[in-house]
Order: structure tokens, then C-alpha cells, then sequence
């Protein structure tokens, strides 16, 4: 794709995922920067076996227009990176702030090489150059001596005084090949204050976040990942990855430096602990990492986040939703929806891609995209992929194997006189199809015989009754056999031309 091209979402609405379905930008920083929103994140391969290891993109999009993304390129590819020539170390979530002396600053890590790296730009999407790697005063890089929190998943805050706090952390063990040369330590999120050369250490790190079973953790919502920090009302608000790995959380403090005071989830990949969904066995979606920060756009602040698919942990893609603020000056935890950026419902008529799903559930319920053999287990379930390699700017994603018992769910549509569904599907499938405006069926829209033998996607009418008013919409396919599913158009009575069943329509 061209560098400054845009793309827009479905007649001009903003969708999830909001780039461009053949996009994988995971670990979503968003910053503000003029009249623009840009995202910064690492740079999935479609259909890797390893995370991030393409190149740094940029995507952006003005203020008053979410639905519209500018691509501006690649930023900063990783064999810029001096202890990275031969490019086989992969670039991970990054950030970007705008520093004192004016000028923009990417910092990143190379996996798990142990080391915070820099680099500098005079435009917020220009092509940043290396500046340096973290280090003390003495000159001593940050990460190269045993005992040193292990660098990793950078935030970064410039206060409004000019001061610079670099927030770090990772709870897990390192890799046993890091840890045979280097006993890095791994309790929790730290934090360091750094020199206006965004390089040197000016004191720090100091642990602020422990992790699982230390003290001073968070109770059941441990820091495990994912640094992210922004300013909210004049307070220090802390979003990270918690121990369950698939909810952003945030923490409060008066002070950068902290005591820091948990308060809640911001956002969970399948909608746990949320509307009485205590555990992971009750999710709604597909679960994996997720990594992301908050903004401010027009004094409306969203969480950016990152959902799976292709049934791994490495094709992940950007997803945004709108943070409701509570009378403390906290945030709600957000559902996940379709159309997170949108500022209000999609419209419910017209075409939509099934790739906007936000719940899709099987026979079983949802699972772990990121647990040991997933793939094999997992090997009966729904899940998002793509016809095109990682290369194509095709957009040809939707909801493959679906099969008896997937439940496929968008949030939120304007529906009026809502009359049927046209289900643009392939596969072989013999069974039936019912509509819902709740995921657990307690109210049923309409059901409709579904028989499908095509290699090719054909449309297929489901009659249903779907109220006026601002609901989800939920299909449950019942039968034999397993479909592809690309999209599905709305049809209202007074667009409403009869059976349409078998009607053939344009390949992915």
C-alpha cells in the first residue's frame, strides 16, 4: 500500500478491527500529536509462527474522522538497529512521546536481547534514525548486568514540567538462553526517570508494580506486561497486560513515581468480568495477550487494545473502544464491540464483513488461542483468517470453520424493520441458522434452513424479526457440516425483494 493512502470503513462508520482487516498492527500506543491520532504497535506477519516480525508501521487518522486511516509508511525497519543488522531479532511493542526539545522518540525493545533502544524523528511519522540504548551514568547499558529488571514493553511519560519517566516490565522468566548469560531480574512493572537526552538514567529503576505472589501485588489482577502511562485529570493513570494476560488494567497515583492504587479493568478480550462473567470458562470471544493504551480524542477517551486470530497468538490485530468514566475518575470496563470507534452504533442496514465479529463462541464455548497446541485443539472452532499471504492488501477476511453450535456475534447495530439477513457463505453445510438480539438465545428473531454445497461464496436469506432500536445481533448455526463466513447484508422491508437464497456473489 502507498504511503499516505487512506482507507475508510464501511460507508464512512468506524469499525473493529478499525485498519484495514489485511493489516496486523498488535500492542496499539495511541498518541495525539497535532489534529491527528497515530498508532504506534509492533508489526505481525499474517500467518507467522513468531510475533512481530515485520517492520514498524505507522497508521493515523484526524480527530474528527475515526473512520478514515492514512497509512504513512514504515517508520523504522528493524535492521536499523545496530545490534540487529542481520534482522533476526523481532522489534516489540513500542511507544512514542514527543520530547522536550520538540522532537518525536520511539522506544522499543529487540525480543528478548534484554537491552531498551531509541530512536528519534522530527516528525511524528517520518523515518526515525537510532539514537542510543538506555543506559546509566556511567555509561553502563541498562539491562547488560546481572540483577537489572529486565527491559521490555516500554511507556513512556514526558510531564508537563519536561520531566521523563520510562516505565518497564515483564513477570515472567526470561529465556533460558538470556538467563545462562545474564541474571536479569523479572519481579514486575519499574520505572525510571530519565535525562532530557532520553537516554540516561537519572535514577532507577525502582519496582512499582510486583508481580504475582510478591507483595504489594495487585489481588487477582497482577502486573504481568504491557506498560502503558498517560496523564488523566491532572493524575498518573498506569495501563498494563494483568496476569491473566487477556485484560487491560489501570492503576492511579498522584505522582509518577507512585504509590500506585488498582482501579479495574479497562477492557478483556472475551468480555470477562464483565456483566457476570467471573472467569475465563464464561468468555464470549477467543482469548490471547493483549496490549494497548488510552486516549483522549476530543475529550472522549478510548482504550486501544489488540484482539487474535488464525487461531494463534502471532496475527493480531487493533482493536479501540470508548471509555465511560466513573464520578471517582476512574473508567468502566468497556465491552468489545464492532463498533468501537464509531461514536454510536453501525447503521442496520447495508453490507457488513463477518470480520467485524466481536463474540464468536463454539460448540464449547470459546478457548486460549496462546496455551500449548492450540491449533490442535482448537481444530473444531471458529476463527477469523484470510484468503491472501501477508504481502496482499486484499481484503478477504472472515469467520472460517464454523460449524453445529458457533455462535457469531456484532455489537451494536440502529435497526428498523429489520426483515431478514442475507449470509454470504461456502462450505458444506446442512442445518439451520438463528437469530438473536441476546448471546445466550433467550429471545429468538427468527430461524431458517440452511443448506449449502459451494466452494464459492453465495448468499443465502435468513428470515428474521430483528425490533427497532439499538441492539447486538447473534447467529447460532445448527446442523452438519462447516462454512466459511464472509459477510452479511441487512434487509429491510422496504428493501425487501424476496428469497434470495443461492444467489452467488463476488470471491474473496
Amino acid at each position: 500500500m502507498r504511503r499516505d493512502e487512506e482507507v475508510r470503513g464501511v460507508d464512512g462508520q468506524a469499525l473493529n478491527p478499525y485498519l484495514p482487516t489485511w493489516e496486523y498492527v498488535p500492542d496499539d500506543e495511541p498518541r495525539v500529536f497535532g489534529d491527528r491520532v497515530y498508532v504506534y504497535g509492533s508489526h505481525d506477519r499474517f500467518g507467522s509462527r513468531l510475533f512481530c516480525l515485520n517492520d514498524y508501521v505507522c497508521w493515523s487518522a484526524s480527530v474528527d474522522d475515526l473512520s478514515a486511516w492514512r497509512h504513512e509508511g514504515v517508520i523504522y525497519g528493524k535492521r536499523q538497529d545496530p545490534r540487529n543488522r542481520l534482522g533476526w531479532r523481532s522489534m516489540y511493542a513500542p511507544d512514542v512521546v514527543r520530547g522536550p526539545d520538540g522532537r518525536y522518540y520511539l522506544f522499543y525493545a529487540l525480543d528478548f536481547v534484554g537491552l531498551m533502544s531509541v530512536a528519534v524523528c522530527d516528525e511524528p511519522a517520518g523515518r526515525f534514525e537510532f539514537l542510543g540504548h538506555v543506559r546509566f551514568p556511567d555509561g553502563r547499558l541498562w539491562g547488560e548486568s546481572s540483577g537489572d529488571p529486565f527491559p521490555f514493553d516500554p511507556g513512556v511519560l514526558v510531564d508537563d514540567d519536561g520531566s521523563v519517566y520510562l516505565y518497564s516490565g515483564f513477570a515472567r522468566k526470561t529465556p533460558r538462553v538470556l538467563s545462562r548469560f545474564r541474571r536479569l531480574t523479572h519481579e514486575g512493572g519499574v520505572v525510571l526517570r530519565l535525562e532530557p537526552d532520553m537516554l540516561t538514567i537519572r535514577s532507577g529503576p525502582s519496582l512499582l508494580f510486583p508481580a504475582r505472589g510478591r507483595e504489594g501485588a495487585f489481588t487477582d489482577h497482577a502486573f504481568f506486561e504491557a506498560s502503558s502511562i498517560r496523564k488523566v485529570d491532572g493524575r498518573y493513570c498506569f495501563v498494563y497486560s494483568s496476569e491473566h494476560n487477556h485484560e487491560l488494567c489501570y492503576a492511579m497515583a498522584d505522582h509518577p513515581e507512585g504509590p500506585f492504587a488498582f482501579g479495574g479493568t479497562l477492557v478483556d478480550l472475551g468480555d470477562v468480568f464483565l456483566d457476570g462473567r467471573p472467569t475465563e470458562r464464561h468468555a464470549v470471544n477467543y482469548l490471547g495477550n493483549t496490549h494497548g493504551g488510552i486516549v483522549s480524542i476530543k475529550d472522549e477517551w478510548h482504550v486501544f487494545y489488540h484482539r487474535q486470530t488464525h487461531r494463534h497468538s502471532y496475527s493480531r490485530q487493533g482493536c479501540a473502544e470508548r471509555l465511560v468514566r466513573l464520578d471517582g475518575g476512574g473508567f468502566a470496563q468497556a465491552e468489545v464491540t464492532s463498533c468501537g470507534l464509531n461514536g454510536g452504533p453501525l447503521r442496520g442496514r447495508g453490507r457488513y464483513p463477518a470480520s467485524i465479529a466481536c463474540h464468536l463462541i463454539g460448540r464449547d464455548g470459546a478457548a486460549r488461542y496462546d496455551m500449548p497446541f492450540a491449533r490442535w485443539r482448537l481444530r473444531a472452532h471458529p476463527y477469523l483468517t484470510q484468503e491472501h499471504p501477508d504481502s496482499s492488501t486484499t481484503e478477504s477476511q472472515h469467520v472460517a470453520n464454523v460449524r453445529d453450535g458457533t455462535v457469531v456475534g456484532f455489537k451494536h447495530f440502529a435497526c428498523d424493520a429489520v426483515v431478514a439477513l442475507e449470509l454470504e457463505v461456502r462450505g458444506t453445510f446442512r442445518g439451520r441458522v438463528v437469530a438473536s438480539d441476546t448471546v445466550d438465545f433467550s429471545r429468538v428473531g427468527g430461524a431458517s434452513s440452511l443448506d449449502v454445497g459451494s466452494k464459492r461464496f453465495t448468499a443465502h436469506r435468513v428470515d428474521c424479526a430483528i425490533p427497532g432500536g439499538t441492539r447486538p445481533l447473534y447467529l447460532r448455526f445448527e446442523g452438519v457440516g462447516a462454512l466459511d463466513f464472509a459477510a452479511f447484508t441487512f434487509v429491510t422491508a422496504d428493501e425487501d425483494s424476496g428469497n434470495t437464497s443461492n444467489r452467488p456473489v463476488t470471491d474473496l
